[in-house]
């Protein structure tokens, strides 16, 4: 294991054929099928956790999207009611 921390045995059940691919990649990198398995997790559980975050922000951009149109169409009547205004006291109307 890459990390020196308390582990846990567990049980995985996987697909012969999914094993004999492990077993392949892991002889060719000199890991042991446990090690695949610890950084395939890893990796997994770090791309998942990324992607939560990506999701996050996607969804905070589409709101604050959303606030900002509001601003900017209250702003737009405001600057409508303003120059109006000013039209009509210069044309003394």
């Amino acid at each position: 294991m890459s990390e020196s921390s308390a582990t846990t045995e567990i049980l995985v059940r996987l697909p012969k054929q999914l094993l004999t691919e492990l077993e392949a990649f892991a002889e060719k990198e000199e890991l042991s099928c446990s090690d695949c398995i610890y950084r395939a997790t890893k990796s997994y559980v770090r791309d998942r956790r990324r992607k939560q975050t990506q999701d996050a922000m996607r969804r905070g951009y589409m709101e604050m999207a959303k606030i900002n149109l509001s601003m900017a169409s209250e702003a737009l009547q405001a600057e409508y009611e303003a120059d109006h205004t000013i039209e009509r006291l210069v044309s003394g109307g």
